[in-house]
This record gives structure tokens, C-alpha cells and sequence, in this order.
């Protein structure tokens, strides 16, 4: 089966899931989002104290779990890292304060958009702009370094930590959180969104769906076939959202939004921006961190301590809008995600030039012939 006919298959299974599981009880225009399900997990475990925003998601498990027994069975699994490692909690960091003053990650945009949601398209434009100019830095050379193997107990350990987690969802001991109010405490049964993560999970680590990955290679490649994906995913979620009567074309009285266009713009360009220098959307790192790569697992833990902080801090959107600590966190993320950008490029450019590999005009010397 080709890689365009797979995405289609996953986009279609994923988008119908989504509705599914809205239907049954989770938070509306959302289905699976992962963003808001680890603000959850991090609310759950006393992370933040938002008693509104507290459940362990049994989707984010099925997910991680799903993508681990298949790269296992398909001999994907492969145990590495080593690239950037704090780098890349940092940028996680960051992409999930983006994600939390739109409300949503790429995925739930896609939701959003396909009940009607029409708030999500400022933060589609953002997400283009952000995934845009990391593509510039990625022209001008940036990388995060290249990863190595490392010891097999590594990989497993991101594994047992959401398998420990689905323990103490099913035990539910005193000291998790659940919310009695709130998006926290709305889900489906519990049973059915294991399942519905699991199914993701398989899928999302079969087909490479990233919508980040899509909208990159698009526009440095012209290469379309990975938006398939994410299009089969409106269009199915659409169609389910017309037939549950649950489809409101609309700026106003969304579900979990807020119509602020600025700020779900450069919400979701911080994220984009964030997201394609570290290679990929929230959910492909979830799957990713699955597969044994443990720099997307900081990446992960990046997202959770973000998620923690934004609601620690007051700096997570909500219906009302964007607070000032919001706008203000989204702006220091750009300015730390530049910073981060512009000096991997500069000191990259730096050590080759003191190497003989390029000239001080950026050409290459001739170190470079034996180097290449």
C-alpha cells in the first residue's frame, strides 16, 4: 500500500474517531488534541492546579502504547537520541505555550475547522506563517545535530512511564486529580478512548502523519502527498459533525475558543515555528518518543512542564480570551525561538569557516572537497 493511500486511510479512521469520541463524551470540537489531553495528564498529576483541566487521558496512553507495540512488531523500534536534548524541552516548552493561547494543537485545529469553527483559520494562517519561517532557518543550514544509538534500556523507558500512567488511571489513587468540572472532566468511556488512541497510535505510526512535516516539505519540496493525511481528516470529521447535528459555521460561541484572531495567529505560529525546528508536530513526537527516540520524549516532557506552567502562571487562553501573561509568554517565545535559531545557524556557519570548510562569504574552501 503506497504512502498517499495510507495517510488517507489514517485521516478518514482518525477524523471519525474524533467525532465518535466527541459524541460519547469528550470536550466538544475536540476528539483527540493532544496539547489539551497532556495539560490534563500534567493537571492529573498535580502538575497544575486547575481543577478544571485534570484527567489522565486514556487516548494519550492508547496513542504512545499503540505506536510502541507496532514499531516493536515492525522492527521500527530503534533507541536513540542524543541531539540537542535540552534544546529540545525548551522548544517543547515554548510550542506548547503557543498551542495553549490558540487552545488547541495542529490536530484539534483541523476539529475546529471541521465544526465550523471558523476562529481556527487565523490560527491555520499562523501555523502556515511559523512552519514558514522555520523553513528559512532550515534553508540557511539549522539542525539540531544528529542523534546516536543508545543503550535499549533507554527506549523502554517512555513506554513503562505511560504504561504507569494507565495504572494509576485505572487505580485511581488518592493523590492524582480528576476534574468534577470543566473540559477535565468531560471523556468518553474510559474502555472505548483506550482504544481509540491505541487505533491512532498503530495508524499515526504506520503513515508518518504531521501536519507540521506536511505544510515543511510543501513548502521547501512542493511535495503535497503528507497533507493527504490531515485533509481526509476534515472532510471525514465534517461529514461526521454535519450527521451529529454538531456542525456551527461561526466566530462566536465556540466551544473551548475564543475569537481573538491575533493571538490565535501568533498562538499557533510559535507552535509551527517551534514544531518545524524540532521536526516534527506534538502528536508525531508522541509517536516518535514511542518508537524509542528519546530526544522526542524530552520534547514530550517539554510540552507537559509547558502546559503545567501556562497553567500555573495564568498565561493559557480560555472563552474570555488571551490574558496579557499570554500574549506576553508568546512573544518571549518567539523572541527565545529566534535566538535559538539564529545562533545554531551563526556558530554552525562560525565553526565551518574556522575549519576551511567555507569562506568568510560563505563559499565553500577547499577543506570542504575532503570533508563532502
Amino acid at each position: 500500500m503506497n504512502n498517499k493511500v495510507t495517510l488517507i486511510i489514517t485521516g478518514v479512521l482518525v477524523g471519525m474517531l474524533a467525532v465518535l469520541l466527541v459524541k460519547l463524551g469528550n470536550p466538544p470540537n475536540m476528539g483527540v488534541c493532544i496539547a489539551c489531553f497532556l495539560r490534563d495528564i500534567s493537571g492529573a498529576l498535580g502538575l497544575h492546579q486547575a481543577n478544571t483541566a485534570q484527567y489522565i487521558r486514556p487516548e494519550i496512553l492508547g496513542l504512545a502504547l499503540g505506536a510502541f507495540a507496532t514499531s516493536v512488531v515492525t522492527k521500527d523500534f530503534r533507541v536513540w537520541g542524543g541531539s540537542s536534548t535540552f534544546t529540545r524541552f525548551v522548544l517543547g516548552f515554548f510550542v506548547m505555550i503557543g498551542m495553549l493561547v490558540f487552545l488547541g494543537c495542529p490536530l484539534r485545529l483541523i476539529f475546529r475547522l471541521s465544526a465550523g469553527d471558523l476562529n481556527a483559520l487565523a490560527g491555520l494562517l499562523g501555523l502556515i506563517a511559523g512552519v514558514a519561517l522555520g523553513a528559512v532557518f532550515l534553508r540557511k543550514g539549522f539542525t539540531l545535530g544528529q542523534a546516536v544509538t543508545q543503550n535499549k534500556t533507554n527506549g523502554y523507558i517512555f513506554p513503562a512511564i505511560i504504561l504507569a500512567f494507565l495504572i494509576l488511571l485505572l487505580t485511581a489513587p488518592a493523590f492524582i486529580f480528576f476534574s468534577a468540572q470543566g473540559p477535565g472532566s468531560m471523556h468518553a468511556p474510559l474502555i472505548i478512548s483506550l482504544g481509540a488512541g491505541i487505533i491512532i497510535g498503530v495508524l499515526a505510526q504506520r503513515s508518518r502523519l504531521c501536519l507540521i512535516g506536511g505544510i515543511r516539505d510543501f513548502i521547501l519540496f512542493k511535495e503535497f502527498y503528507m497533507l493527504y493525511g490531515f485533509l481526509a481528516i476534515l472532510f471525514a470529521a465534517m461529514a461526521g459533525n454535519l450527521l451529529m447535528g454538531s456542525f456551527k459555521l461561526g466566530f462566536v460561541d465556540q466551544p473551548i475558543a475564543h475569537n481573538d484572531g491575533i493571538w490565535n495567529f501568533l498562538g499557533m505560529a510559535l507552535s509551527g515555528f517551534g514544531s518545524v525546528l524540532l521536526g516534527g508536530c506534538p502528536l508525531r513526537q508522541l509517536i516518535s518518543a514511542s518508537e524509542g527516540n528519546t530526544d522526542s520524549a524530552a520534547t514530550v516532557t517539554g510540552l507537559l512542564t509547558g502546559a503545567a506552567f501556562a497553567h500555573n502562571f495564568g498565561l493559557a487562553a480560555s472563552a474570555k480570551g488571551v490574558p496579557v501573561a499570554g500574549q506576553t509568554a508568546v512573544i518571549i517565545g518567539f523572541v527565545v525561538v529566534i535566538w535559538i535559531a539564529f545562533f545554531n545557524i551563526f556558530l554552525k556557519i562560525k565553526s565551518q569557516v574556522s575549519q576551511g570548510v567555507i569562506d568568510n562569504d560563505g563559499n565553500k574552501g577547499h577543506k570542504g572537497a575532503s570533508l563532502s
